[in-house]
Order: structure tokens, then sequence, then C-alpha cells
């Protein structure tokens, strides 16, 4: 991969990094620091400290702490990677186009150049309620379809964005992604660290690392989005004007089948891969009543985490895995807007689990 970094010698930026503890928050804050940015990183909880980021907590759901925290700040960037999952699409609408409208009028006064918000491709495969359900574009799926009649979240999250635009005068960018592989604990969606960890247990226990989802994602292609090149687009978005008011899909740029992705998952961790029944077999299920064994590898092992629920997300890989159609994307438009950044995504995996080994989140079983 080749990351496209800014310029090292333009005039100093400041991005607010909206979830900045997440898959795609710690990514974008790596990413920043690297090309010299100062970052503001806003999460519900401070993470780490470094040299270029000052945390600032605040809860997204509260105009009122939006206001006090955010009243002062001047950032000239904003990116947006942050929801908060509800019960119901209609929960998800008011809650998450809330968070975005209320924290862009919190930054009224600021000298906001450029604001990109993460989505995803239920822009067209529609909420998780509706998943795959009704009249969907064809695959591979292209910017400029239109949009299902379904109620989803990410288009009244964008529409938000357009309407502060239009207000404040900045310019913005959207970003749907595909499954993220990314380092973070304690996310809802993280196939990355989900699939590690059941692994892990198949291992230590002896079990066979059954695929659970269908027979459909076992044989079609399909890509994913290293949390990496989405930082990337984000920063080449907001900082050239080809990106300028566009949205673009993000993924890596290779497409790949789980039949065969399976098999290098299973030799990293040396387990024996199985294909799917002709039912998926869910990790929900497979994997239900699990917490005391984790927690018995972990003191084993000496993990670093032994609650099993911050790190395993069964509930999204099985929604992933499980789709009985196929998932694959269209990067063209990025592409000939002059953004090249590639990844493997086999590398992506491994270099994902060694970091999760190197950090004693996983057992390395040596």
């Amino acid at each position: 991969m080749t990351p496209q970094h800014t310029d090292p010698s333009a005039a100093p930026r400041l991005a607010l990094v909206v979830g900045a503890t997440g898959i795609s928050g710690s990514a974008l804050t790596d990413q920043l620091i690297g090309d010299g940015w100062e970052v503001l990183a806003l999460s519900r909880r401070p993470g780490a400290e470094r040299d270029g980021v000052r945390w600032i907590t605040a809860d997204l759901r509260s105009p009122d702490d939006l206001a006090r925290v955010l009243g002062a700040e001047r950032p000239t960037h904003v990116f947006f990677t942050a929801w908060a999952r509800q019960a119901t699409e209609e929960q998800n609408i008011a809650v998450n186009s809330a968070m975005v409208r209320d924290l862009l009028a919190a930054l009224g006064s600021a000298p906001l150049e450029h604001v990109a918000l993460v989505t995803g491709l239920k822009h067209y495969l529609g909420p998780f309620e509706a998943y795959g359900e009704g009249d969907m574009p064809d695959t591979p799926f292209r910017e400029d379809a239109p949009r299902l009649e379904t109620p989803n979240f990410y288009y009244a999250q964008e529409d938000e964005v357009y309407a502060a635009a239009a207000a404040q005068g900045f310019t913005w960018s959207i970003h749907r992604s595909h499954t993220v592989l990314g380092h973070a604990v304690g996310n809802l969606m993280n196939m990355g660290l989900t699939l590690a960890v059941y692994a892990s247990i198949c291992r230590a226990q002896g079990r066979p690392f059954t695929f659970p989802g269908s027979e459909t994602q076992w044989n079609s292609l399909t890509d994913m989005t290293d949390a990496t090149v989405l930082a990337d687009q984000m920063v080449w978005a907001s900082t050239t004007e080809a990106g300028a008011d566009e949205a673009f899909n993000v993924v890596n740029g290779d497409v790949f089948r789980w039949r065969t992705m399976w098999l290098i998952l299973a030799e990293y961790f040396g387990v024996e891969p199985v294909g799917p029944d002709a039912q998926p077999q869910p990790l929900e299920e497979q994997m239900a009543g699990m917490d005391d064994a984790w927690a018995t590898l972990a003191g084993e092992h000496g993990l670093a985490e032994a609650d099993l629920s911050r790190l395993a997300s069964w509930w999204h890989t099985d929604a992933d895995l499980g789709r009985t159609m196929e998932v694959v994307t269209d990067i063209s438009k990025s592409r000939l807007a002059g953004f090249s950044t590639h990844h493997r995504t086999a590398d992506s995996f491994v270099d994902l689990f060694d970091r999760f080994r190197a950090e004693r989140l996983i057992p390395s079983f040596d």
C-alpha cells in the first residue's frame, strides 16, 4: 500500500476526529499525526496520551454537552466516524442524524473547511431491520445508484451534512466503506477481532473453524476495507479539490472469495477449516456460553482483556457472512479522481492478527 499523505509544508490544520477510539477513528488519528496535523480527538472516554493529540470527551447525544466542549474550538476539518446503534431504524435515524446535526451546530463559529462522514454499504443494502430486502442496485455497487425507498440512517446523516455545508460554507465528502478491518477494543462492529477470538477458542478447544455464514458468501466475490485505506481516502478527499462535495466507495482494491480467505485465516491460527452447511451456523450460536471459557483462556495466557463481550461482536460478523447476495464494490470513481491507495485483504488480516498477539489480546499458542 502507498499512503497518500498530505504535503508536510502545507499550513497547519486542526482536525476534529469524532469517534476517535473506534476502528476508523483510531486509524484516522494515526494518519493525521503522521501527516503533521494537530488532532482534537473526541470520544466518550479519552484514549492514550500522545504528541499532537488533545482528547476531549462529550456525549454525542447531548446538544448541550457538545456546545459546552466544542464552542470555543477552532477545527478546520471534521472527520465523523461515530454511530450509536438503536433498537429500530426509526430510532437510528433520530439519534444518529441528531448527533451529526448537533455537532456541526456546535461548530458554527469554527473555520470549517471540510467535513468527512463515514457511512457504509448499507447505503445500497438497506438497514439491519430490512437488510437485503426489496429492490437493490446490481453489483458492483456504484455511488450514483439511487437511494433505496427504505428509511436509512445513513441517508439522514448525509442530509445533515449537506444542510450544514450549505449554511456554514464548508465542503464535504461521504465515505462508504465495506466491512472495516482495524484495531479497536469494545467496538460494536469488529470482524477482525471477532474472527481472531473465534479462531483462538477453536484452537484452544480443538474445535473445527467452521464458517458461520451462507453458501452465497462462501462462494461469491466480495471485498473489505482496511481502516488505513479508509483513513487515507478521508484525508485525501478533505485536502484535494477532486474530493470536495463527493461520495466515494472505499475498499482495499482487491476482491476475494471466503472459501479461499477462510483457509488463510485457518492456517494462521493452526485450526481446521470447515465450510458452510446448507444453513448458516451463526457465531452467536456457536459461541454461546463461552464467556467463562474465554476468561480462563485469558488467565492462562496472560491476556489483556478477559471480558469476551469487549472483544467479539458476533452479531455483526454473522450479519456480514450470512448475507444471501453478492456484495462487491466499484471504486473506479475515486481511482479516476486520483486516489490510488491499495491493500491486499489477506495482508490486512495477518497484520491485524499480529498486532492483536503483540498486544496480548489473543493468545500466540507458542
